[in-house]
């Protein structure tokens, strides 16, 4: 069983930056493509960033092309998501998944991941 656990989240002025973590444990760090969701508010959950096993293939969503990294660091089992330029849109709950397929840059869905955090809140301020 794998098991994901999120952190870093928190209040930040718009402008701002956060890094939010993810552990992984349970199986083999490199063997999953991992990836970011979010869910604000009233809305369905969004993809925000993925990234293949190796670390060398990332994808992104139009909404934060620019703004955010994802990285992984295998010695440490973790995957990361930088948050540079922070705005009030970006307030969400934040989620890593890890994923049984093969990495894919149209992976975006939901169905595509078969394990998940159970979030971290991240609260920009305007």
């Amino acid at each position: 069983q794998v098991q994901l656990v999120e952190s870093g989240g928190g209040l930040v002025q718009a402008g701002g930056s956060l890094r939010l973590s993810c552990a992984v444990s349970g199986r083999p760090f490199g063997t999953y493509p991992m990836g970011w969701f979010r869910q604000a508010p009233e809305k369905e959950r969004e993809f925000v960033a993925a990234i293949s096993r190796s670390g060398g293939l990332t994808k992104y969503a139009d909404s934060v092309k620019g703004r955010f990294t994802i990285s992984r660091e295998s010695a440490k089992n973790t995957m990361y998501l930088q948050m540079n330029s922070l705005k009030p849109e970006d307030t969400a709950v934040y989620y890593c998944a890890a994923s049984e397929r093969p990495y894919s840059p149209r992976m975006v869905a939901e169905y595509e991941f078969d394990y998940w955090g159970q979030g971290t809140q991240v609260t920009v301020s305007s």
